[in-house]
């Protein structure tokens, strides 16, 4: 029996690094198990703004094919030294931003809309229309964000009547940093529209997280199914843990996701709780925003740090294996309620307690609970946070600081490929 080809349109692919990637980059990997084909189809040229070349060694062996595509950042380097933290979605507070700064935020939300990417809309849809005819294609997946992949989708859906599945790792025109874009109300209208547009013609929607299913059964009468992101199976290996009281934040910590209450819990502690200071390490792995130090600094952490900065997946993978509690840190806004980060399920896996904190009602609240792998705090839970670190302290020293996690087995790679694989072939 022949597999069935399935043409999967994203613009993050290795060497892209950062969470943006992981999520097709496993699906291909285990699609053909079930007897599907994918054909992947990404830039050639893409400027990406987090590279991990050690994820080439991760691709699975499928058909890939790349077009070049037009986009606006390097052009905007020659005004601005921050246009590539900008393209990472480290926007910096309006009181930190200089002129050009801010134009560069206007134009970027009103000219390129939905995003930096439109211009790869067209040629794309150009292309692949002869490409899908000519290989016998009648299935796509577009993955956003860039949500232009989603119109790239569009466009062969209205040419060719092909099956069209547009998987959502994030919402569309609820996503925090819209409010940074400086829209108009025309472009903002123009957002709704496109969106609209994508969600009342895909065949089926896939997103992350029950929060976004709900926001998008209020626009849409389209199937949609809940895929979280997941874990794989890890070849890292560590022997043993670290010595330190090591907590550990894996992944970008952008200055609005700025935990004041962890940090004021921290300094209490190495302030008031014996042998704490003796003990403490804070590690933070990845992009961090200035506002972070600053608040570190303030509340007289800076000796506690260890700032290690971007380093490879596997890297990350040890730092995540060998802590001795991971940090989990979220917006604290009503519009991140959705956000279900990839990391959490890596965290998940390594068998350290979770310390999450993030804003009431978070989808990430119940997973944690669901699955007995650590404490879900909002941002005035001062003194459950306190109690908490307090406790796993107490354990630490003990040496009996673990976690007992349950049902992790339908967050793995594999269980949600099978979960895919009932929407490209349903019965």
């Amino acid at each position: 029996m022949d597999k069935k080809k399935v043409l999967i349109i994203t613009y993050y692919w290795p060497p892209a690094g950062g969470p943006g990637v992981q999520r097709w980059l496993k699906f291909t990997k285990y699609l053909p198990e079930y007897n599907i084909e994918p054909i992947v189809y990404c830039p050639s040229n893409a400027n990406y703004p987090i590279v991990d070349q050690s994820l080439l060694d991760e691709v699975p062996s499928v058909t890939i094919i790349k077009q070049p595509i037009t986009e606006p950042y390097k052009l905007a380097q020659l005004f601005s030294k921050k246009s590539k933290t900008i393209s990472k979605g480290i926007i910096a507070q309006k009181e930190k931003q200089n002129l050009i700064e801010r134009l560069m935020l206007y134009v970027r939300g009103n000219f390129f809309i939905p995003d930096a990417r439109k211009k790869w809309v067209k040629p794309s849809a150009r292309y692949l229309s002869t490409y899908m005819s000519d290989f016998n294609i009648d299935t796509i997946i577009t993955t956003g964000p860039p949500h232009s992949m989603h119109l790239i989708g569009l466009k062969l859906k209205e040419k060719l009547g092909v099956t069209w599945i547009a998987d959502f790792r994030d919402p569309w025109t609820s996503i925090g940093y819209h409010e940074q874009l400086k829209l108009t109300k025309a472009s903002r209208a123009k957002h709704k529209h496109l969106e609209e547009q994508v969600l009342n013609n895909a065949d089926q929607l896939i997103v992350t997280s029950p929060s976004t299913k709900s926001e998008f059964e209020q626009i849409t009468n389209t199937p949609i199914q809940v895929i979280t992101n997941g874990y794989d199976t890890e070849t890292v290996v560590v022997n043993k843990l670290d010595e330190q009281f090591t907590l550990s934040h894996i992944g970008s910590l952008l200055s609005k996701r700025n935990p004041e209450v962890l940090w004021k819990v921290l300094q209490d502690l190495v302030e008031n709780e014996e042998g704490f200071a003796a003990k403490f390490q804070l590690n933070l792995v990845g992009e961090v925003g200035e506002e972070i130090i600053q608040s570190i600094k303030t509340h007289n952490l800076t000796n506690y740090l260890n700032n290690v900065g971007y380093i490879s997946h596997n890297e990350a993978v040890k730092f995540q294996k060998k802590s001795q509690l991971l940090l989990l840190i979220e917006i604290d806004s009503e519009d991140t309620k959705a956000i279900i980060p990839g990391k959490l399920f890596e965290y998940m896996v390594s068998n350290r307690p979770i310390i999450a904190i993030g804003p009431k009602g978070a989808d990430v609240a119940s997973i944690i609970k669901e699955t007995n792998t650590g404490q879900f705090f909002n941002y005035d839970d001062y003194e459950a946070l306190k109690q908490t670190i307090k406790l796993h302290f107490n354990s630490f020293n003990q040496g009996n600081l673990k976690t007992n996690p349950i049902g992790l087995q339908k967050y793995s790679r594999k269980q949600l490929t099978k979960f895919l694989v009932e929407l490209i072939n349903p019965s």
